[in-house]
């Protein structure tokens, strides 16, 4: 084989290469962007496509399925100045290949900026429980807040999911001591109330011993003044009911020294025999 026969080996390899290059096979799914000496020719759709080789060169594959962009986790301060923690998943698709090639460096990148960027101006608008108790609102807000950006970008923005939303460490360990700390005043409280019903019911205790107290003094004296209304009815003399009760009063408390456990001697009157007569109003012998 001569020169002849390396040329013509070397005319079918270059059109063979040719025809590599001029035919474009894109998948389902999928749209490729042509540029023709740098600037923007045209999009191949899926299937079979044929181009100028050497001219036209396939610059970017797009995806134009839903892309899932996860966010990830980042400290958000709320209203109330608590720390957060807090990350998303964005579901997002190409409408526009055009747009999302040469209207941003990189569309992914911008949107995972722009809803963490957003995310943090959502949350901190909010309380720490507000932003705790609504994840549903925050993801409706940031869906609404990214949506226009996106539409210059060729970007839908399908769903915008919170994924996680909780304190983070060191907002945990403040809550529990803030908990404990509402605990052991609820205790003191309870403690406290426990105390003073007790001081209430000890002093209407006391109040009611007071009270019946003075009814049985009262009652006692209602009876001796009807003892002595009896006895001096009995004896039919004026100063004769006194004699006899402070006799009988005196005779008691005799007997009382008497058999006391502490009494050691009983001192008894010389005259008791005169005493005792002059109280019962009996003359002398």
């Amino acid at each position: 084989m001569g020169e002849f026969g390396f040329l013509a080996i070397v005319f079918f390899g270059f059109v063979v290469v040719t025809i590599a290059k001029g035919v474009r096979i894109v998948p389902q799914g999928e749209e490729w962007i042509v540029e023709r000496l740098g600037k923007y020719n045209g999009t191949l759709l899926p299937g079979l496509n044929i181009i100028i080789p050497y001219l036209d060169l396939v610059r970017y594959k797009l995806v134009t399925k839903d892309i899932i962009l996860d966010v990830q986790e980042q400290e958000v301060i709320t209203k109330d100045n608590a720390v957060i923690m807090t990350n998303a998943i964005a579901f997002i698709k190409i409408t526009d290949p055009i747009k999302a090639v040469y209207g941003v460096t990189d569309f992914s990148e911008a949107i995972r900026n722009m809803i963490m960027t957003t995310l943090r101006s959502i949350i901190g608008e909010m309380n720490l429980d507000e932003a705790l108790s609504n994840r549903d609102k925050i993801k409706i807000r940031l869906r609404e807040s990214i949506a226009d950006e996106a539409i210059d970008w060729g970007l839908t923005v399908k769903s915008v999911e919170i994924q996680d939303i909780k304190p983070s460490d060191s907002m945990i360990r403040a809550m529990e001591a803030q908990a404990s700390s509402e605990r052991e005043r609820k205790a003191v409280v309870i403690r406290a109330e426990g105390t003073k019903q007790a001081t209430i019911l000890d002093a209407e205790a006391q109040l009611q011993a007071a009270r019946l107290q003075a009814e049985a003094q009262v009652t006692l004296a209602d009876a001796s003044a009807e003892s002595i209304k009896r006895v001096a009815t009995a004896l039919g003399s004026d100063d004769a009911p006194v004699r006899y009760l402070l006799g009988e009063k005196y005779i008691k408390t005799l007997g009382d020294l008497a058999s006391s456990q502490n009494a050691k001697t009983v001192v008894l009157p010389a005259d008791l025999q005169d005493a005792l007569r002059g109280m019962f109003g009996k003359p002398r012998i």
